[in-house]
């Protein structure tokens, strides 16, 4: 049930002098990693008084003395600036922060299970820490689930938990809202502030408007719909993102195995934006990563099983991305050299975000296999790593900071081989005027203009003339 856009006036009832008097809000956010910083900045930035609750001391630290948790484009700064207007605070004392706000977004992290399913555990201890506080408030409190969850998990799990430990009345004290996000890490800023639609998820308008108002600094249209069908947008957004990306490498890799020009192809295959849609997620590159796409491939296909749906296409998606990994292992093996810098380390340009990184995965399997590897990215810093993000490379690379080096002509001096997962347009440059060039193997499509001063090999594309 989708009714359309943001209403302009108050739903009437017993609470419209209330919802007529909320201007800015004041908000609490759950969980500061990306969603829940992000979400923090951008609100603040626009006025609304933020309180952020983590229960990480070094988070709640960093935000009080104006410091991002996280590496984001444009993000340290409004951190900054919302701290020093006092439009940003941060604290780890969830029932205080709960009696002084009005809305509160649910951010925490809800990472896969064993079996591919979302384990919902952070999630609910904050919901209930939730309820408990607003035993001891009597104004209206508005509760907004952003944590990717399976449809169904927010009326059948969490409301209850509220309900019960709050003692309240859904829809007359108590407002629930479901309000996925589509924050890519990298654009995050601009996409809180452009996505491509607000979905509220709740059956009652009262609780549609009250959520509304929060974004009213928000460019497009705020759709409204039912709780179960705004929880399932994530996941299948994401999903397709995974597929397209799984599908463009694919294709390209074949098309470049046959001697066609992957990239001269696929630029006229997505000049049909009429049946192939969009442009985004379908160019090729590496093997895609990060806390989002592999993790909601694993979610939905988990969700079929448990209700006897066989997905064999989903199922294949991660395993698709995989083999790419593969393939780009194999290229630099190819080139029977020991010495290797590798640029970029996290899973994408513009972020320190190493979980599922795909250029972390490379690089533990080259260090495993005896290579001199040396590794420059200019965003990460072992330092300011936290929470999962720090968890996934003591899984994964746990001597990551042996071989990270943040001087980059000593990283290019050491390499017999430049591997580049992601560069910015700086890192390019440098590298064109580099006297000495060592031979490159370009994971991701970079553009490099005089390739032709390179001995350069693409994943799954030949050099652009």
């Amino acid at each position: 049930m989708v009714d359309g856009v943001l209403p302009l006036q108050p739903a009437a009832g017993t609470n419209a002098d209330f919802i007529r008097s909320w201007g800015h809000m004041r908000t609490s956010i759950f969980g500061m990693g990306y969603v829940g910083c992000v979400s923090a900045a951008c609100l603040a930035t626009e006025s609304h008084r933020v309180i952020g609750v983590d229960i990480s001391e070094q988070k709640v630290r960093m935000l009080g003395e104006g410091r991002s948790p996280v590496e984001e484009e444009a993000l340290p700064e409004m951190i900054r600036q919302a701290v020093a207007r006092g439009h940003l605070t941060a604290t780890g004392d969830a029932h205080r922060a709960i009696l002084d706000t009005e809305l509160s977004l649910i951010a925490v992290g809800t990472p896969s299970g064993a079996d591919g399913s979302l384990e919902l555990g952070f999630l609910k201890n904050v919901v209930r820490e939730i309820a408990s506080a607003l035993r001891d408030k009597t104004s209206p409190h508005v509760v907004v689930v952003r944590s990717t969850v399976p449809p169904g998990t927010t009326e059948r799990i969490l409301m209850p938990i509220l309900l019960e430990g709050s003692g309240r009345t859904l829809n007359r004290d108590l407002f629930v809202c479901y309000n996925p996000e589509f924050l890519r890490e990298g654009s995050s800023v601009k996409d809180f502030f452009a996505p491509p639609f607000t979905i509220l998820g709740t059956e009652d308008e009262q609780t549609f408007t009250r959520v509304a108002r929060l974004y009213h600094g928000v460019k497009g249209e705020i759709l409204r719909c039912s709780i179960q069908a705004a929880e399932s947008m994530k996941t299948l957004c994401n999903v397709f993102h995974a597929l397209k990306i799984a599908f463009a490498n694919e294709a390209a890799s074949v098309l470049h195995g046959s001697g066609c020009n992957p990239m001269e192809a696929v630029e006229l295959f997505l000049k049909d934006d009429k049946l192939n849609i969009s442009r985004a997620y379908l160019k090729p590159g590496f093997a895609f990563g990060g806390s989002c796409l592999p993790k909601d491939v694993n979610a939905l296909v988990a969700l079929g099983k448990a209700h006897g749906v066989v997905t064999p296409l989903l199922a294949s998606i991660n395993a698709s991305n995989d083999s790419h990994l593969d393939r780009a292992l194999a290229l630099v093996e190819k080139q029977g050299v020991r010495k290797i810098a590798l640029l970029g380390i996290s899973f994408k340009s513009g972020t320190d975000d190493l979980r599922e990184s795909p250029a972390l995965r490379l690089a533990a399997r080259l260090t495993a296999k005896g290579y001199d590897l040396r590794i420059f990215d200019p965003i990460v810093c072992m330092h300011n790593l936290v929470g999962a993000n720090l968890t996934h490379v003591a899984r994964v690379m746990p001597d990551l900071e042996n071989y990270l080096d943040y001087d980059l002509d000593r990283v290019l001096d050491h390499g017999e081989l430049w591997v580049i997962a992601h560069a910015s347009p700086q890192i390019r440059k440098h590298l064109l005027a580099r006297t000495h060039k060592a031979p490159v193997v370009d994971l991701v499509g970079t553009s490099i203009q005089d390739a032709t001063y390179f001995s350069y090999q693409g994943l799954c594309w030949m050099p652009t003339p």
